[in-house]
């Protein structure tokens, strides 16, 4: 006989690393954003806003 595919009482998982993964990506995409978010700012007091739009203007010109 065929079994069902979902069973009535869900498995769950006790070990020790369950539910990590979603907070190590959480911190990763974190992080990630942030470095961004700091290069951006490197840039602009190092070329100020003026080149700074210019550089943003000229890649989205290249993009569209």
């Amino acid at each position: 006989m065929a079994q069902p595919l979902h069973p009535a009482h869900p498995v769950s998982d006790n070990s020790p690393t369950a539910g990590r993964l979603p907070f190590v990506l959480l911190l990763a995409g974190t992080g990630i954003g942030g470095l961004v978010v700091a290069g951006a700012l490197a840039l602009w007091f190092h070329y100020g806003s003026q080149m700074f739009f210019e550089m943003i203007r000229a890649g989205f010109a290249a993009c569209f």
